[in-house]
Formats: structure tokens, C-alpha cells, sequence
């Protein structure tokens, strides 16, 4: 498969709609203590919701799509070698159930449901879904990047425009950066005129594709996080690469990628988390 049609993507979203309808959405703000499990780190957590909606995007997925390979976050958790079938898949679908589970388990709204169509190496499809609002934001190479209200109004989606460093705002997780690096980043994100972390790709990928935030630097390479996500800014006019310069790619696991409003943008906040104050 090259290509995801109209009628194939609106099935994909009507998918996620129904797995956060039924087991994302009634359980928000009903977690509790024996519903949450830790997983990498104590902040790290899985609940519920997420293993069963994973559960129910999968199995629909392979009676849609027979065949194709199914790489969800919960499921590379517990087998890591599953994640090292995405390179070698004809058309795989990379699932992240609920991206900002730390925010869903402590009752906030801050959460999507992302997921990615990958052929041969390249993401095809993006399609992150926000429960609450009950919206996406869906994109296909060379179709443009929209927003997809709950009503169906569609809006095309266009990166921030290109400023001064100075006036750039921007995502920078320092606390999960290693400690030799986060110890030079601290002091060069000042140059900037607002950093923050969201701890919710879904939602960094928002803010970016809709222009309210300018660039981002990631200190992992989850092809769950980012896969669609970066479809999704490309096709509204950004750019992204690693900070050694190479393109995206959601077969990639290692590297900090670093996404910006267009090339030039992207090469001056390079430069500026790369060089002293």
C-alpha cells in the first residue's frame, strides 16, 4: 500500500473514535491506585485504558487491514523485539492508545490517541485523536495537514510563522535529557522566549501544526510519539530532522529530533542549543 484513501482514513479515525468512546473516556477521571502500573520509571505509567483501547485498535486494525503488522506502545513494553518488525514491514500501524498517561491518570485532559500508517519505511497516514474535544488532526504526504472538528468541519493547519530566536516559544523536556547534556542545555534554552514540556507528544504536536508554538527538541526517538506527529507538521509547512541533520525517519531509535517552522528557523534554534550563551 502507497497511499491511504478518504474512505480508508476516515475508517482508521473511526477507530480510534470508538476505543476512546469505549475504554478510554469512561474511565477518565476514574483511575485509581490498582488501575495505574508503573513501567520504565515511577513516572512512567500505564493504566487500564491504555492496554485495553491498544487491544481494541489492533484487533479492528487487523480485520480492516489483514496482514499488517501491528507495533503498539503497551505490547513493545512488554516484548521490546516487536518493535524491530516496523523496518522489515510491508505496512505496519504504530499505536500510542493514550499519549499523556500521566495526565489522564491524574485527571487531566491533556491526552490523544495517535496513530501511524508506515509503508515500506515512510508514514503514509497520521492520526492523532483528543478524546475530550473528541477532534483530530490528520494528515497524508502530499495532501496537507487539517484539523477535523467533532462535527467534521475540516481546517488546514499551518506551522508558526518564522521569528527571531528571541521571540521563538518552544517544547524541551530538560529532565529527560542524560546529565551531561542537560547541564549545557539549561542555560541555552534562556535564549529562547519561552521553553516548556507538556509530557504529551499529542498535544507538543497541537500546539506546532496549529502555529502556537514554534520549534521542539525531543530527547527520544518512540516511533509512537512521533511518527504521525511529524507527518502531520510537515505537511503544514515544518520541518524536521535530527540534531546531527538527518531526516526523520519513524524506523529511526536513535538521535534528539528537532522540528521548527521551516529550514532556516530549524538551523537557527539548532545552532542556539548547540553553542554556548
Amino acid at each position: 500500500m502507497n497511499t491511504v484513501s478518504d474512505e480508508l482514513l476516515h475508517e482508521l479515525m473511526g477507530i480510534v473514535r470508538e476505543a476512546a468512546a469505549g475504554e478510554i473516556l469512561p474511565r477518565f477521571r476514574s483511575v485509581t491506585s490498582d488501575s495505574i502500573r508503573a513501567k520504565t520509571a515511577a513516572d512512567d505509567i500505564v493504566t487500564d485504558a491504555d492496554i485495553a483501547s491498544e487491544r481494541v485498535i489492533s484487533e479492528r486494525l487487523k480485520t480492516r487491514l489483514p496482514g499488517i503488522t501491528v507495533i503498539g506502545e503497551e505490547a513493545v513494553s512488554e516484548d521490546a523485539c516487536i518493535l524491530d518488525t516496523l523496518d522489515k514491514a510491508d505496512l505496519a500501524a504504530v499505536i500510542d492508545p493514550v499519549d499523556g498517561t500521566w495526565h489522564f491518570a491524574h485527571g487531566t485532559p491533556m491526552f490523544g490517541s495517535i496513530l501511524a500508517i508506515v509503508s515500506a519505511g515512510k508514514t503514509i497516514a497520521g492520526i492523532i485523536h483528543y478524546p475530550v474535544l473528541d477532534d483530530f488532526l490528520v494528515a497524508r504526504p502530499g495532501q496537507g495537514a487539517w484539523h477535523v472538528a467533532a462535527d467534521g468541519a475540516r481546517t488546514r493547519l499551518s506551522v508558526a510563522a518564522p521569528t527571531p530566536v528571541n521571540e521563538m516559544h518552544g517544547f524541551i523536556p530538560l529532565h529527560m535529557f542524560g546529565q551531561d547534556f542537560r547541564t549545557e542545555l539549561a542555560p541555552r534554552v534562556l535564549k529562547f522566549l519561552r521553553v516548556t514540556t507538556w509530557r504529551c507528544s499529542a498535544w507538543e504536536y497541537r500546539m506546532l501544526a496549529t502555529g502556537a508554538m514554534s520549534f521542539c527538541l525531543n530527547e527520544s526517538l518512540k516511533p509512537w510519539d512521533h511518527a504521525a506527529g511529524v507527518l502531520i507538521h510537515t505537511e503544514a509547512g515544518g520541518f524536521a530532522a535530527t540534531l546531527a541533520g538527518e531526516t526523520y525517519r519513524p524506523t529511526m531509535t536513535t538521535g534528539h529530533l528537532l522540528t521548527a517552522p521551516d529550514e532556516t528557523c530549524w538551523n537557527q534554534v539548532r545552532d542556539a542549543l548547540t553553542s554556548d550563551p
